[in-house]
């Protein structure tokens, strides 16, 4: 299952998984072939709310859609996919790789204040390898390792995944300064007003329920916020906000055996009553009837 907004398109932490909020330093590396083999190596459309991604392709090949734009896969390259865009990958059977997945906590820590690296990692970006100046056996080496650390468990494994991370983020900045084109479009200005009103959600939704909070902190009017929902998320800002409530809310019934009364103090709710109108108004169950259904469902 995936958590699903923004008209439809599903947001994962790893894509096929739902799962309850991650660590800010969560990272994960893993072969491209093990996610994508078992999909018949194509990964539908979906985004990472808050998390980013680092692809490396160094066989086969394939195309990528990231939002409106569909571009080959350049072998060996590297990928860049920022939280919040909408990804569909083609791969060609047997492509051969690695995708490594990062909370944007996680990259900031890596970056060490360095806002370049942040800076190049927040830009999608198609990036071939050859003809850049940049090590291709230096990549492959570093995701190699990289997994290695990952998967193994030695004395400072945490130490040494993060200095692989901020290696490939080193990657990632060179091919962005050496390019000077990633190849996929900048998003437009509704996308980006948009994928910082969702972080600041992120942040606010369990205490701040007024648009006028959110707008301000943007810098925008409100209806210009609206404006930008409608556009890129097909909904109001205050649709947006109420989704990202009833998720919230949704997890803890299903992952976690708190009573409606502790779900509705987990969600920002101070009146269990007015949370279960809130919850069955908007997903047409209680949360009680809710439970039962998706326990029903997974037993």
């Amino acid at each position: 299952m995936a958590n699903v907004a923004g008209g439809g398109i599903p947001h994962y932490y790893l894509y096929g998984d739902q799962g309850a909020d991650v660590e800010l330093d969560f990272l994960h590396i893993e072969p491209l072939r093990d996610r994508s083999g078992p999909n018949d190596w194509r990964i539908r459309p979906h985004s990472h709310p808050d998390h980013m991604q680092v692809l490396f392709v160094r066989g086969g090949g394939g195309t990528i859609r990231m939002e409106e734009q569909i571009l080959p896969i350049p072998v060996p390259g590297v990928l860049v996919v920022p939280a919040g865009i909408v990804h569909q990958i083609d791969f060609d059977p047997g492509t051969d790789g690695f995708v490594v997945t990062a909370a944007l906590g996680c990259l900031k820590a890596a970056a060490a204040g360095d806002a370049r690296l942040t800076e190049a990692a927040a830009r999608p970006a198609v990036y071939p390898l050859t003809g850049t100046g940049v090590s291709i056996p230096a990549v492959n080496d570093t995701f190699e390792w990289l997994h290695r650390e990952f998967i193994w468990s030695a004395p400072g494994r945490r130490t040494a995944i993060v200095a692989q991370y901020m290696r490939i983020l080193v990657v990632v900045l060179r091919l962005y300064v050496t390019t000077g084109d990633p190849g996929v479009a900048a998003p437009d200005r509704d996308y980006d007003l948009l994928v910082r009103y969702r972080a600041l959600l992120e942040e606010h939704f369990r205490n701040e329920r007024s648009l006028a909070f959110y707008a301000g902190d943007l810098a925008v009017t409100q209806a210009r916020l609206n404006a930008a929902c409608k556009a890129r998320a097909g909904k109001t800002a205050s649709d947006l906000l109420y989704e990202r409530i009833v998720i919230e809310a949704k997890r803890y019934l299903v992952y976690t055996e708190s009573s409606v009364a502790q779900v509705a103090h987990l969600s920002g709710f101070e009146d269990p009553a007015y949370f279960n109108r809130f919850f069955t108004q908007r997903v047409g169950l209680s949360p009680g009837a809710f439970r039962k259904q998706k326990l029903h469902q997974e037993a």
